[in-house]
């Protein structure tokens, strides 16, 4: 497969334009991070472990299990994908110079400030909502809860 390196000095502090990188194509180039920074094949490790840790849950009846191998999965496969896309966020097939990473990507401090603020803001809210929302729908529905009541579910 075809992967994407960055050859020219990037400007961290500079504008943020794609066209000021010179970008090149080369095969298997998404698998440079991992021989440059070892740990990283942590991540399609769980990603392969995670879900061998759910199915053993699901043979033992175990939910706990399940559920802590399928979100270590989920993790392990979205860490993968991340770090071996590094620092390309959005990799442009058509004209390789446009593909956009992590320092030509971003906004302006200002931007960046309202979007903290705000999140500040409205985190909070819908981590309460959605802590109220689970003690209200929490434990599971059983068919005796059905057959007892029409309306339940």
């Amino acid at each position: 497969d075809i992967g994407f390196r960055i050859e020219s000095v990037v400007d961290h502090n500079g504008p943020s334009n794609p066209r000021f990188t010179t970008t090149v194509a080369e095969a298997s180039a998404w698998l440079d991070n991992y021989s440059r920074y070892p740990w990283m094949i942590a991540a399609p490790l769980v990603g392969l472990v995670g879900p061998l840790i759910a199915l053993l849950g699901i043979t033992g009846k175990r939910d706990s299990m399940t559920f802590a191998g399928s979100s270590l999965g989920t993790v392990g496969i979205i860490s993968t994908v991340g770090l071996s896309m590094f620092p390309f966020i959005l990799p442009s097939s058509i004209d390789w110079a446009s593909s956009l990473t992590v320092w030509n990507a971003s906004s302006s401090h200002l931007t960046l400030f309202i979007m903290l603020v705000v999140t500040l803001v409205f985190l909070p809210i819908v981590l309460i909502y959605t802590a109220w929302v689970y003690r209200v729908l929490f434990g599971r529905v059983t068919l005796k809860d059905v057959a007892t009541n029409p309306d339940f579910y």
